[in-house]
């Protein structure tokens, strides 16, 4: 039996498409469990052929990762402890007991988690990705980078733009500008659509003064719902540079109007366009 169960996961919270401490989706997927011995080896696994207490250890991840996804760290601690006893083989248990941990701020329990579900299914993606996330916290990029590297290797994974993503947000904290822009550029290629990814492109390129660019991205993602003030603020900000007066008074204009109160209204109308 194979189980997919989706979480949506807070590394550390943050306000601003910037910082690297944003939110994340991640998936644990589960892989098939072993066939209990059979005389005919051609049968199918079926529910029937896993042992009752993987049943009971899934049933308890899966409540576990209903409490995770409503913020009940406590509770969901507690399934978590029971799906490990009834099934300690269980590698999406230590995946999500890593991400508990990550959010608790116990990094050497959320290391070892994430070490233990690797040492059960060292293929596995989604710990890759979870795993290099928290080393990228502890300022180790290259071990990070690494991680990152054997999850987008993997063939069978789906979630290739969202770990780009992350890699280059990890590259850009450490300004490994020109790797972070590399990352990013794969995401864009894989999901133009993401906020995160959009913005972080067009600030790089904004930043190394190449507004053309940073224009294509920047416009994309404010002439869609997902814009919010520090994109309009990025905005301004390469269209004044590219001397679009209309651009650019448009953009305030949608800033005054929507984020009257954000930072960045505040800093366009003290003209700290530096900032």
């Amino acid at each position: 039996m194979t189980a997919k169960l989706r979480i949506g996961v807070t590394a550390l919270s943050c306000v601003l498409w910037s910082c690297l401490m944003c939110t994340f989706v991640v998936f644990l997927t589960g892989c098939a469990s072993n066939a209990l011995s059979t005389s005919m080896n051609s049968d199918l696994v079926t529910d029937s052929d896993e042992p009752e207490t993987r049943k009971r250890a899934r049933l308890r991840l899966e409540l576990a990762v209903a409490y995770f996804d409503k913020g009940q760290t406590t509770d969901a601690l507690d399934h978590l402890k029971q799906s490990i006893l009834a099934d300690p083989n269980l590698f999406e248990a230590y995946n999500l007991r890593g991400l508990i941990y990550m959010r608790l701020n116990d990094v050497p329990l959320a290391e070892e988690s994430f070490r233990r579900a690797l040492a059960i299914n060292p293929k596995s993606a989604s710990v890759q990705h979870n795993y290099g996330w928290l080393l990228c916290q502890q300022a180790r990029l290259p071990e990070a980078v690494q991680l990152f590297g054997s999850a987008l290797a993997n063939p069978n994974y789906g979630d290739r733009a969202k770990t780009w993503m992350t890699q280059g947000l990890c590259q850009q904290k450490y300004a490994q500008h020109a790797d972070a822009e590399a990352s990013f550029l794969r995401s864009y290629e894989l999901d133009a659509g993401n906020p995160i990814t959009a913005y972080n492109l067009s600030l790089l390129l904004y930043q190394r003064a190449d507004f053309v660019r940073a224009q294509f991205y920047v416009r994309r993602l404010n002439n869609s719902e997902l814009a919010n003030a520090e994109s309009l603020w990025l905005g301004i900000k390469v269209e004044r540079r590219l001397d679009n007066r209309e651009a650019t008074l448009q953009l305030g204009a949608q800033l005054k109007k929507r984020f009257p109160q954000s930072r960045e209204y505040l800093a366009l109308e003290r003209g700290a366009f530096n900032e």
